[in-house]
């Protein structure tokens, strides 16, 4: 994580010839050198091929302060394009640096690209994964935290040690195998196991003293299962999901959906011995499961009986536990003021679009899609056509607001929405899995989610006073889940299914959110350091 010399000189030199950062200039400044390589793991006792940042697996912690400039500079040392996105970063005005296909041009084996990202008004737990292909299946995820500036008040006491805890199924299979199924037409096996950073049943393990709390920042970066993540003997106070600091209810487990991230205090206030870490499947049959091991420095003995049985299949639990997640509405968020002084509730939404996902053969081969629209990559980023006024890449409103109720077609699927306004989504999952959606560049209020058809009655049971504001939602079996937003963000931002193979074949669009303006107050231009492909190959960014 040293800084690198020569990047400072570009950094600094592309950071301070730009007007739009001149009032970011008192935020602090953290460089990182990120080499992006293959490596040998052992996750789950057989040999695979892993990616690793800097020899890492999992990659290494981002730790950051609200309003940081985050300067990353990722050298791709493997034989196949790469990028890296941000799970519940909201680059705020700055989709370029979203990391995904279609913000972004992938770096080039051998070559480096320097993300410059800013950590603008967010505080929280959130993780960064490798987005194209399927890379994921192989690491290069890491943990991010983003602490609160000194002077803003958290509502609990410092911990006196703060742990990331990444949790995920996983695959003894090669990436390139996996992603080979994929484009053969199949669908994803089960899982063979679960990791806790990066490590099968018994090689993590957390260290505690006796009487001390600890802050555990739970995310599931896995590719498709819920789990549930428990500790022997123990019960955690929920404090943080996804930048909104939490009513801090006591659970003695937690269900995590994929892609999401949960913040936890655990008092070691057992017996001095060692104890379980379990993360188990949900809504799976079988039931997989792994242990770590939570260690308490004066330990009399090892772990002993059976690891704590948890919740398996019952979706009323996990709902239940879903809809007592509220906001803190007496906490500051990462500026000075209550997180409740922004009444959500009292905004008339403008537009309301109802998503529904559905799987089918296309050609003989296995697609997803949403609203019927099954997403396939352009050979251009989507941000790069608009910035290049290159036509032919995408149609804007190129997939319905509403299910259509045909069959699934291929196309480049994009939503228009307007800046400034305040609309409602509803996911409408007809399907009998449980599914995960997260939405880049923004946070929105998960205002409610019951079983059965939604309609315009079921606003009557939302929460319109304390609903978590987060980036990552489930939708349960058979289900809706409703949720608000304030599009104030312009950029071309990544809706997609945390189901990665759903996601990689086709369950995704990319939300257009569109002003007329072009002033820097509503956007950044496009960075001088942009790597430029496809349609764009050739073209000039912005003059020194």
């Amino acid at each position: 994580m040293g800084v690198n010399l020569v990047l400072l000189g570009v950094s600094t030199l592309y950071l301070f010839t730009t007007t739009t950062i001149l009032v970011l200039a008192e935020d602090p400044y953290r460089f990182f050198d990120w080499n992006i390589t293959y490596g040998d793991i052992y996750p789950l006792g057989i040999r695979q091929q892993g990616i690793l940042i800097n020899g890492q697996f999992p990659g290494p912690d981002i730790h950051s302060v609200t309003n940081d400039n985050l300067i990353i500079n990722v050298f791709n040392s493997l034989d196949v394009p790469f990028l890296i996105s941000w799970n519940g970063v909201q680059q705020r005005r700055n989709s370029y640096e979203d990391g995904v296909s279609g913000t972004t041009c992938p770096i080039p084996p051998g070559k480096n690209f320097t993300y410059i990202l800013q950590v603008k008004d967010q505080i929280g737990s959130f993780y960064y994964f490798p987005s194209l292909a399927f890379h994921k299946a192989a690491g290069g995820f890491g943990g991010i935290r983003i602490l609160s500036r000194p002077r803003i008040p958290v509502p609990f006491d410092d911990p006196a040690g703060d742990y990331t805890l990444l949790i995920g199924d996983w695959y003894k299979s090669n990436h390139t195998d996996l992603k080979a199924q994929l484009d053969n037409g199949k669908k994803l096996p089960f899982a063979d196991g679960i990791l806790i950073n990066g490590r099968g049943s018994g090689g993590a393990s957390l260290n505690v003293e006796q009487g001390k709390t600890y802050r555990l920042r739970i995310s599931n970066v896995g590719l498709e299962n819920s789990l549930n993540f428990r500790i022997q003997n123990h019960k955690f106070k929920l404090v943080e999901v996804e930048g909104t600091h939490t009513l801090q209810t006591t659970y003695s487990s937690l269900d995590v959906h994929v892609g999401q991230s949960y913040s936890v205090l655990l008092t070691a206030d057992q017996p001095a011995q060692d104890y379980y870490i379990v993360v188990s499947s949900r809504f799976t049959n079988p039931v997989l499961t792994t242990t770590g091991i939570l260690r308490y420095s004066n330990s009399a003995g090892p772990v002993s009986g059976p690891p704590p049985g948890g919740p398996t299949i019952q979706i009323d639990w996990s709902l239940n536990q879903a809809r007592s997640i509220r906001t803190n509405l007496t906490a500051s968020g990462p500026r000075p003021n209550p997180q409740g002084s922004y009444h959500y509730g009292m905004i008339n939404t403008t537009r309301t679009i109802i998503l529904s996902s559905s799987p089918a053969q296309v050609n003989g081969k296995q697609r997803y899609a949403i609203n019927s629209v099954s997403y396939i990559a352009p050979d251009t980023p989507l941000k790069l056509a608009d910035f290049f006024k290159i036509s032919g890449v995408y149609r804007p409103g190129s997939i319905p607001d509403r299910p259509t109720g045909g069959g699934i077609y291929l196309d480049t699927s994009v939503l228009q929405t307007d800046y400034r306004t305040f609309v409602e989504i509803v996911f409408q999952n007809d399907e009998d899995i449980l599914q995960s959606y997260h939405l880049d560049g923004y946070s929105f209020f998960v205002v409610g989610m019951d079983g059965g058809q939604w309609s315009p009655a079921s606003r009557n049971q939302y929460n319109l006073r304390d609903a978590v504001s987060r980036s990552t939602t489930q939708v349960y079996p058979k289900s809706w889940t409703a949720i608000y937003i304030a599009l104030d963000n312009v950029g071309m931002w990544n809706l997609r299914s945390e189901f990665w193979a759903r996601q990689y074949l086709g369950q995704q669009f990319y939300m257009r959110v569109y002003t007329t303006s072009t002033s820097l107050r509503d956007e950044y231009p496009i960075p001088k350091n942009a790597l430029l492909c496809g349609r764009a190959s050739g073209r000039h960014t912005r003059p020194l």
